[in-house]
């Protein structure tokens, strides 16, 4: 087994295909195909299962993932050291987060990141799909559940509070009726969340004119003057050409938790950016 085959290995983990992977090593496809095989023949074990999505990482791949990111970090650590860069960090960090989170909080973090670790390339993946942690399909995830799975680490990030927006030229609703008024809401798969829910309460007679599971696109159709949409502070705060409104009581804000595999809480280049996270963010 060689550590040059290990990088390999881990480039295909990370990307999913093999063609990703050689474009982020600067290798060939056929190369990296050659380079996998003679790893998992060296081993006697097969590393990845073969889909029509990519490669998705077998237990025994799971297995040597986690002890080859100790060895890449590692000897990135040597390599600094011999070079005179101790204080820089190299790799990647994949993280995963709602839309509107990764646009406008984490996005000044991760900006603030690059300028003191430019070396590290932090890949942020926004989408309401849950990525796994247990299955290494993401490093760092933030979300607005707790995690339970035995493999993660994590803790409580910040609270989040929530306000209603309405177009500055438009008249207030009255709370408790909200007859005429048009509402910005959650798509149906998320109608249960707690502001949807608390909207429909406070303005039982309003009539809901869009629905979208993207809070960007429900920012957008308020300040268009399409009616009221809750929506999260940093969001609505920063928004032009709305106001918030107050009837009577502030929607249910959310907590947002940070997680990440348990076999990464030694990881040098993980434990700068949770560190910076933590610093900026945390509550």
């Amino acid at each position: 087994m060689e550590w040059s085959d290990l990088r390999v290995f881990l480039a295909i983990a990370r990307t999913g295909t093999l063609g990703a992977a050689a474009r982020s090593s600067g290798q060939s496809q056929p190369t990296m195909g050659r380079r996998l095989q003679a790893l998992e023949q060296a081993l006697g074990q097969t590393l990845f299962q073969r889909t029509r999505e990519g490669f998705v990482l077998t237990d025994e791949g799971m297995a040597v993932l986690a002890h080859a990111e100790r060895m890449e970090e590692e000897v990135h650590g040597l390599e600094r050291k011999l070079s005179g860069r101790d204080g820089l960090l190299e790799g990647m960090l994949r993280l995963s987060s709602s839309d509107w989170f990764g646009a406008h909080v984490l996005a000044p973090v991760l900006a603030e990141f690059a300028q003191l670790q430019p070396r590290v390339i932090v890949e942020l993946l926004t989408s309401a799909t849950h990525f796994s942690l247990p299955r290494r399909e993401a490093d760092m995830v933030f979300r607005i559940q707790p995690f339970d799975e035995p493999e993660v680490v994590s803790r409580k990030l910040m609270h989040m509070d929530y306000g209603v927006y309405l177009h500055a030229a438009h008249e207030a609703p009255q709370a408790g009726d909200g007859s005429g008024t048009s509402l910005i809401t959650m798509d149906t798969a998320f109608g249960g969340m707690p502001d949807a829910l608390w909207l429909k309460k406070m303005l039982p007679n309003a009539q809901i004119v869009s629905r979208s599971n993207n809070r960007d696109v429900q920012a957008r159709m308020c300040a268009l003057g399409a009616g009221i949409a809750v929506l999260p502070r940093p969001l609505g705060d920063a928004l032009a050409g709305v106001r918030l409104l107050d009837l009577g009581e502030m929607p249910p804000g959310r907590d947002t938790w940070v997680g990440y595999h348990r076999d990464l809480r030694r990881q040098a280049r993980l434990r700068a950016l949770l560190d910076l996270v933590v610093a900026r963010l945390g509550s």
